[in-house]
């Protein structure tokens, strides 16, 4: 004998997973607590380096306390947008020049990048012409570039963005050709089945694919284009961010150095963050069995 049971039976019958096991306000409240227990750690972690750098500055005068670094940032950021004569510019000013040569090295790069790592990730041949080139070219300081582009252009800012570009170039480059060549063979197959053209193929498989790749990539080429620019200015010149940092410096004002690598870090803190959001957005949804 069989039991047959209806299929609206079934679909009236409480599961484990069911809303009226789990309380509505049990996602929000977890996620409240996640949230304030990583302020929470995160406060903790900045406390313990507060007191190690008013330890320094006690053991070492010249060091400006906390206190006086964070009185400085206040009058820094009093008048953000000033534009004086000369060197006379507010930190917004010396931001804003820097940001726009790492975007447009970085945007170099990407443009730049993508294609040649799609073109490398998927042709074997193509790897190998082009591999022995970036092995040799990617381990070179950034800072070894800047006098061959300064004599090349003859212009400090423009040389910066150079150099930018050709930092930022193989973090993307690579990790786009490591995103096409782990394209799955089955995906591979069922292209060729259904006889897909290059431009389809390009359009519905590898991009697809190698899209968590590709903004890896990108993620770590923001990271080192933006520690790079530092450098490079302070070898250049001119306004930006590092040509701040070794003008205070020169000027004996540590605490306005200071205050500039807490900017530098926020501000990569943020770029970072924004990278992070847009790779989890691209991510390959897992199949759930």
């Amino acid at each position: 004998m069989s039991l047959t049971i209806p299929i609206d039976a079934i679909a009236a019958t409480p599961s484990a997973k069911s809303d009226a096991a789990v309380p509505r306000g049990q996602p929000v409240t977890s996620a409240l607590s996640r949230a304030a227990q990583n302020v929470g750690l995160g406060a903790i972690g900045f406390a313990i380096l507060t007191g190690i750098w008013a330890l320094i500055s006690w053991r070492t005068p010249a060091i400006p306390s906390p206190a006086a670094t964070f009185t400085q940032l206040r009058e820094l950021l009093e008048d953000p947008f000033r534009d004086g004569a000369g060197d006379d510019k507010g930190i917004a000013i010396q931001l804003r020049g820097s940001l726009q040569r790492v975007f447009t090295g970085f945007g170099m790069a990407v443009v730049a990048g993508v294609p040649l790592g799609l073109l490398i990730g998927a042709s074997k041949t193509a790897w190998r012409v082009a591999n022995p080139v970036i092995q040799l070219l990617r381990p070179v300081s950034p800072l070894a570039w800047f006098p061959i582009w300064l004599t090349m252009f003859r212009d400090a800012p423009q040389a910066a963005v150079w150099v930018i570009f050709l930092t930022a170039l193989w973090p993307v480059a690579i990790n786009t050709a490591a995103g096409a060549s782990s394209v799955p063979k089955d995906q591979r197959n069922v292209a060729r089945v259904f006889k897909f053209g290059r431009i389809h193929y390009l359009r519905h498989v590898l991009v697809p694919h190698s899209l968590p790749s590709i903004v890896t990539g990108l993620r770590l080429s923001m990271g080192i284009a933006w520690m790079v620019i530092v450098a490079v200015e302070m070898l250049a010149g001119g306004q930006g961010i590092g040509s701040f940092i070794w003008y205070e410096y020169n000027a004996l004002n540590l605490a306005n150095v200071i205050c500039a690598v807490g900017i530098i870090g926020t501000i990569g803190l943020v770029l970072d963050a924004a990278f992070l959001w847009l790779g989890r957005r691209v991510e390959h949804a897992e199949v759930l069995s």
